[in-house]
């Protein structure tokens, strides 16, 4: 059953796009998002070469006809490492976003509906864990777990569990106090009916917009640490290891560097704006700008 305070789903697509169109930015960032996830599930298959194909007679050739993006120190073609690249981004960011989301959200629903001893005990142990800056705590946790896609993955899940579940319990909280939840209860439903029957649906905007914005800085952080050495390691063609093996060259070819550094940039910016259409359509009382 939803209640009074559900947040009003767009009833299709077509009303979905209609508040895109009046937010062109939204629209826009969301068509390059999709035009990455595209890359991303069939950027291996179209990548003209090999990502680890070296080519010592191609070394740091300018972009060209053959090589549309150019060749980097070792001559290995940048738009086949990009593309391949994009998978791994979207594989660690998402998966990792994911776990933290499934963790995070069912910590705060069930911390905020049952309160008490369980609920002040866990928020103390989440101000502890977000009083700590997330790269700062990102390199700690993999200087001692060591550098692995599976320990990146655990990394930014402990990050964002936190603050998922913080505003899980914010949002059950607010709801669990309404007629509708009330009523639930004089129905006779169970505890976890009440909260994935009817608090749930009704917060669910709001966590989807959130996982939406973890999920943008979560791309930042995987590229951030690949640059440090402390994510992916060679010879993958992780965008921010990209740029880290590019940086003596940057005088001499600076594209084996702006390339891949404009992937991670468009990305994430494409993200947040459609983070920002995502918010308008979920919660369409807003006023569109």
């Amino acid at each position: 059953m939803s209640g009074p305070g559900t947040i009003a789903f767009p009833r299709g697509l077509s009303r979905a796009l209609g508040r895109l169109r009046r937010n062109p930015a939204a629209l826009g960032g969301t068509l390059v998002f999709l035009f990455f996830l595209l890359m991303a599930l069939f950027g291996p298959l179209v990548a003209p070469y090999g990502f680890e194909l070296q080519s010592a007679a191609d070394r740091l050739q300018p972009p060209s006809v053959a090589h549309l993006l150019g060749t980097d120190q070792y001559g290995r073609d940048i738009l086949s490492r990009i593309l391949v690249g994009s998978r791994g981004i979207f594989l660690l960011s998402g998966s990792g976003t994911l776990l933290a989301a499934v963790i995070g959200v069912s910590l705060g629903l069930f911390s905020g509906f049952y309160g008490r001893l369980w609920d002040e005990a866990l928020m103390r142990v989440l101000d502890v864990l977000l009083s700590f800056p997330p790269l700062l705590f990102a390199l700690l946790l993999l200087a001692t777990v060591g550098p692995s896609p599976l320990n990146l993955l655990l990394v930014i899940s402990v990050l964002y569990v936190p603050m998922l579940a913080r505003l899980a319990r914010s949002m059950v909280l607010d709801l669990r106090t309404k007629e509708f939840v009330e009523a639930a209860r004089i129905r006779g439903e169970r505890h976890l009916a009440i909260l994935f029957r009817e608090i749930l649906p009704n917060a669910l905007g709001p966590i989807l917009v959130e996982i939406s914005v973890r999920f943008s800085y979560s791309i930042f952080l995987v590229a951030s640490l690949g640059f440090l050495g402390l994510g992916v390691q060679p010879p993958s063609p992780d965008w921010g290891l990209q740029i880290n093996e590019a940086r003596s060259y940057f005088a001499t070819a600076p594209w084996i560097l702006l390339f891949p550094a404009g992937a991670i940039s468009v990305l994430v910016i494409a993200t947040n704006l459609m983070t920002d259409g995502l918010r308008r359509v979920l919660q369409p009382g807003e006023r569109l700008q």
